[in-house]
């Protein structure tokens, strides 16, 4: 069976041509899909992602790993500047969106200061003791922007439901072991975690990073819970946003794909 964004789950997403993604994409509104006209010609990443087609399962993983290991690599220091382009504000580009809390923020308000933005892994560190090393690191598909208060009380936590209202970023939840982003970009979350348990497997000297579904993951190289992040994917599907980062992702810093934003009905197929 060909695998493809005309499958019917993708299709109710309708998938977009990523170099139609308009300037004044949206910046992390759920549910928000752009358009595709059915019978348009395919994508122009069809061809990027062929040695997956009619794969399932653990081959569609190991097909999809084969496919983004192929990267060029950006320093943790060069990270900044990579921010202030995939994460611009579609509606002031002088300014970044900030991941959980949704702010546009100055691009030059970056550093260490409370109400400085600073970078967010979104794949914590700590789980897999990778830090800011080049690679995992310093991966571009799950850094985002975030207020240094809420990055801060996000930490190390791993992704499930529930908690107390977390200040400067509306609408996320947090206690003593967990995390939940607001709505708008739970899918978001979800697929940048994908990504990382498919790109990073224990080659290139890292940790093989997988999902599982639990909380309280500590340094091990897991996260959880899967069964929240496959909900989200599908409750939340990529908007324009989301689409024209991975675009820049591709085109100016490290040549790479998040394949579960431009075929997120593939999550299913292999979780």
């Amino acid at each position: 069976m060909r695998i493809s964004r005309l499958t019917p789950w993708a299709a109710g997403l309708a998938a977009v041509a990523l170099v139609a993604v308009p300037a004044a994409a949206s910046a992390g509104q759920q549910g928000t899909a752009a358009p595709r006209t059915p019978g348009a010609a395919p994508a122009p990443y069809d061809a990027y992602y062929a040695p997956a087609e009619g794969k399932t399962g653990a081959a569609l993983k190991a097909a999809l790993h084969d496919i983004v290991k192929t990267q060029s690599k950006v320093s943790y220091d060069g990270v900044w500047n990579a921010l202030k382009a995939t994460d611009q504000d579609p509606a002031n580009p002088n300014n970044v969106i900030l991941l959980y809390s949704g702010r546009s923020q100055s691009k030059s308000s970056n550093g260490g200061g409370a109400n400085d933005w600073n970078r967010e892994h979104v794949w914590a560190k700590s789980h897999g003791d990778f830090g800011t090393a080049t690679g995992p690191g310093t991966d571009l598909h799950h850094l985002r922007p975030e207020d240094v208060t809420v990055n801060s009380t996000r930490g190390n936590k791993d992704f499930d439901k529930g908690g107390s209202p977390v200040g400067e970023a509306p609408g996320s939840l947090t206690d003593a072991d967990s995390f939940e982003p607001r709505d708008a970009v739970k899918g978001d979350v979800a697929r940048m975690l994908l990504y990382m348990a498919v790109r990073y497997d224990g080659g290139d000297g890292f940790a093989n990073l997988e999902l599982n579904d639990k909380v309280n993951n500590g340094s091990a190289p897991l996260f959880g819970r899967i069964s929240l992040l496959k909900q989200w994917n599908r409750t939340d599907p990529p908007d324009a946003f989301e689409q024209r980062r991975n675009q820049v992702i591709f085109d100016v810093y490290q040549h790479n794909r998040n394949p579960f934003i431009d075929h997120p009905e593939w999550v299913d197929s292999i979780w």
